[in-house]
């Protein structure tokens, strides 16, 4: 386009439109991040100090903390260094570089659920092949090919987004660089590119949320030929976490992702993505932490030198 000038940086709105709230929801995203540091780490550390935690579940539950640590602090100490100062200012290619971990730590994060996913299936519907089948180089495969999957997905929909041209306005109507706000910046007619990415994020999550869905039929279909309530009790409780987790992980952010730029709210955006981007890292730890006596367990040997 003639006579126009790429934008240099963006400016990110911030938490809230509202002055009066502020502060408010400044300690409220302060505080959260200390909880995600301190829940995700001190479990990454029990599980790897604990040798009764050394086991595929743990080994990729380990790896799930370490992606919500990155998740957080990839966006909130940003945000919240902005709007302490006062200015929400972020350059072009800082932009481009926190959009492009979001998306990778994000889809690998999806990727990581399906091997998990697959992982209880196993345990629960072939118990006698499951050590054999589930090694520690198996393990190590599946989060390895999650992470190269992420990335090739993540730079897929980086390069889509800022093909784009961005000559103003450039304020984010966001407290991060993410696909829907950003996009809507273009000073081109930026469609095309949106129904590329939806379809393609839609074929990749669907197909990644139907592994999902189809490992926990062969779950539930196994839980239900057991004879005992004790015993079906038992072997759901395995999985109740994980499934927990799914529920959290896509019905927040499908809500972003899997709808049109077009018909994007700045308002609805930054609570969806409040939720899968801080709350739901939070949870995460005490959800896995909740029912589970062995993680308790080992979370009181780390903090209180007591195995029980």
């Amino acid at each position: 386009m003639p006579n126009q000038t790429r934008v240099a940086q963006f400016i990110l709105r911030g938490f809230s439109d509202t002055p009066e709230l502020k502060f408010v929801v400044i300690l409220f995203f302060l505080f959260d991040y200390m909880f995600v540091l301190l829940g995700n780490s001190s479990i990454i550390i029990a599980v790897i100090r604990e040798s009764r935690l050394h086991s595929p579940m743990y080994f990729f539950l380990k790896n799930l903390c370490f992606l919500d640590l990155c998740y957080t602090s990839v966006t909130i100490p940003k945000a919240l260094v902005s709007s302490l100062m006062g200015s929400g200012v972020i350059s072009y290619l800082e932009c481009v570089a926190q959009l492009y971990m979001l998306i990778t730590l994000g889809s690998t994060e999806c990727f990581l659920l399906t091997a998990m996913a697959y992982d209880r299936c196993l345990a629960i519907y072939r118990p006698l092949l499951y050590a054999s089948r589930m090694s520690q180089k198996l393990c190590a495969e599946l989060v390895i090919m999650a992470w190269v999957a992420g990335a090739l997905y993540s730079t897929f929909h980086t390069l889509n987004t800022f093909s784009l041209p961005f000559c103003g306005p450039n304020i984010v109507e966001h407290f991060f660089c993410d696909i829907p706000p950003v996009m809507r910046l273009s000073c081109s007619d930026f469609h095309i590119n949106e129904e590329v990415g939806f379809a393609v994020s839609s074929c990749v999550v669907m197909s990644s949320f139907a592994l999902t869905i189809l490992s926990y039929v062969f779950i539930i279909s196994t839980i239900a030929r057991i004879p005992s309530v004790d015993g079906r009790w038992k072997a759901f409780s395995t999985c109740s976490s994980h499934l927990a987790t799914v529920i959290l992980f896509y019905g927040t952010g499908s809500f972003t992702y899997l709808r049109p730029a077009s018909q994007y709210s700045p308002t609805r955006g930054r609570l969806a993505s409040t939720f899968y981007s801080v709350v739901t890292p939070t949870l995460n730890p005490v959800i896995y932490c909740l029912r589970n006596k062995d993680m308790k367990g080992a979370l009181r040997k780390l903090y209180c030198g007591k195995k029980h």
